[in-house]
């Protein structure tokens, strides 16, 4: 087996004709001082219009707002699959769902990718990570130091967890003095001390002289949506708070979900239960709106702000009942639009905006490019610094998304594929070929299906054309999910991934087991 220095040779040599864009200019004039530092927080489960520039009345969100004011609002990203497990697949690797094997939560990702992670290293910055993982399959026990994280083993800074919401429960995994891994509780409301250790990290990197990439993934406002899950100082802003249903929202359940299609539970605990789960999410919002302050003062008071790449983003969106739905794992807009905002003082104009479609797989390369770190040959994504920086690049037509299956179950029945570009959302179900075409412009809220509209034929055509043309560039054959399970996953271990659409990963690493496997032996 060949080693990493090795396998990089081979990476590299077959991506040096590869044309990076903009990212290799940005590196041509970047090449000789020192490179931005670059702070990318991600918040979990945190939808694009749950603030006040976006003109919700009930948010309480000074600090978005001036983010936003501040920054470039990539206006249409997306989550490529929107669960958090593949979107975080997609922002290490550049790659799709079907490409980098991670189609399901709780599963054990394949170490054998050039990620932004080690593009980071080897491009000589400081490197620190906080906060959620979720690209093992135990939710509790701590992700080991070497090529299960991707790249991140590098870091000079890592405390993490593979997956935990509740707030006054958090904890995370490092090492001791011999490299071996401790697990350290969090007293308290988790949330503002995640942000203390990243304004501590921040605070030292000011004393040194390489650049730094901070990653920090938040768990709010992801579920559980109770009092007790947030401050009450936040809950009480919302307690007298009424929040009715949406104007798409529908008693029913939607028979196409991965879950939560039962009417009773729908009704009884879902529905019954909407409105107070809203003020809390609010509430947590708020919360985050709090942290994003102190983090934003915190680059200024260092000196930092204007030589930062400064990114907020979400991994996915929330439904909250609207189209019969909860959670994520639609195309629906509610769930796969994402905020997405750039602030980098003197580089990036301020309060504005861009229509170009940025995809999850399209996050690594644009960060990389931007800092001027060149991009690895093998991401799919595309560079689109260009956009934020008031430069050519390139701009894409649509984003492909990808409804592979369940959440977390290998349970058949939910698949879906759609393309949304700038104006329409196209989607095609597998298990009856249900399609849906919305006007995203003229119905923002998605309760019109255009498929059986005459006057929508030639848009139906495009973009069913679009589909299978990126399904086919990408080799994503849109199949039942179980044979997912049988393709992607090792044998007698569903959980552990060894493959993708471009079949048998290579490289250096051994396919990480998963523990589910290894109880069962």
């Amino acid at each position: 087996m060949m080693d990493r220095r090795d396998f990089l040779k081979t990476a590299v040599g077959a991506s040096a004709g590869v044309g990076l864009g903009l990212g290799s200019s940005v590196f041509a004039r970047r090449s000789a001082g020192k490179r931005p530092n670059i702070v990318y927080v991600f918040a979990d489960q945190l939808r694009r219009d749950v603030f006040g520039h976006r003109g919700d009345a009930k948010a309480k969100t000074p600090n978005f707002d001036r983010l936003a004011r501040e920054s470039v609002s990539y206006d249409n990203a997306v989550s490529c699959m929107p669960v958090c497990a593949a979107h975080r697949a997609c922002l290490f690797t550049g790659k799709y769902p079907t490409s980098n094997g991670m189609v399901i939560n709780e599963c054990c990702m394949n170490p054998n990718h050039q990620t932004i992670g080690y593009a980071l290293h080897d491009a000589g910055y400081r490197m620190g990570y906080l906060g959620k993982w979720h690209l093992m399959d135990d939710k509790r026990a701590a992700i080991p130091k070497g090529p299960a994280r991707l790249g991140f083993q590098h870091c000079d800074l890592w405390r993490a967890y593979n997956f935990n919401h509740q707030n006054y429960q958090g904890f995370y995994w490092d090492e001791d003095e011999n490299g071996v891994s401790k697990r350290t509780a969090i007293k308290g409301c988790q949330t503002p001390q995640w942000t203390d250790m990243a304004i501590d990290f921040i605070n030292d990197s000011a004393k040194k002289d390489e650049p730094f990439a901070l990653f920090l993934s938040y768990s709010p406002p992801h579920d559980p949506w109770s009092q007790d899950n947030v401050p009450k100082k936040y809950y009480d802003m919302y307690k007298d708070v009424s929040f009715p249903h949406p104007e798409n929202f529908s008693p029913d359940p939607d028979q196409y979900a991965d879950r939560n299609k039962n009417p009773k539970v729908w009704k009884n605990r879902i529905v019954d239960g909407l409105e107070d789960w809203r003020r809390c999410y609010y509430a947590m919002v708020a919360m985050m709106d709090d942290e994003l302050g102190k983090l934003s003062n915190a680059l200024k008071k260092a000196g930092l702000e204007d030589d930062t790449i400064f990114v907020y983003t979400s991994d996915h969106g929330e439904m909250f009942g609207a189209q019969g739905r909860m959670y994520k794992l639609t195309f629906y807009e509610e769930s796969a639009r994402v905020p997405f905002y750039i602030r980098w003082p003197g580089k990036i104009k301020k309060d504005s905006s861009t229509d170009v479609c940025l995809n999850s797989p399209d996050i690594a390369p644009t960060l990389l490019g931007m800092a001027g770190v060149p991009v690895p040959g093998e991401m799919e994504g595309q560079d689109l610094s260009g956009a934020a920086l008031g430069r050519k690049g390139p701009d894409p037509d649509y984003a492909l998304l990808q409804g592979v299956g369940h959440t977390y179950l290998w349970k058949n029945g939910a698949e879906w594929r759609a393309v949304r570009d700038k104006r329409y959302t196209y989607a095609r179900y597998l298990v009856d070929g249900k399609e849906h075409l919305y006007d995203n412009q003229k119905d923002p809220l998605q309760k019109k299906n255009l498929v059986d509209d005459k006057t929508a034929k030639a848009v139906l055509k495009r973009m069913r054309k679009a589909l299978g043309d990126k399904m086919k560039e990408i080799n994503d054959e849109f199949l039942p999910f179980t044979d997912y399970r049988e393709k992607f996953m090792a044998k007698g271990d569903p959980y552990s991934i060894v493959a993708s659409a471009k079949g048998p990963f290579k490289g250096p690493y051994a396919a990480i087991p998963s523990t589910r496997a290894k109880r069962q032996k």
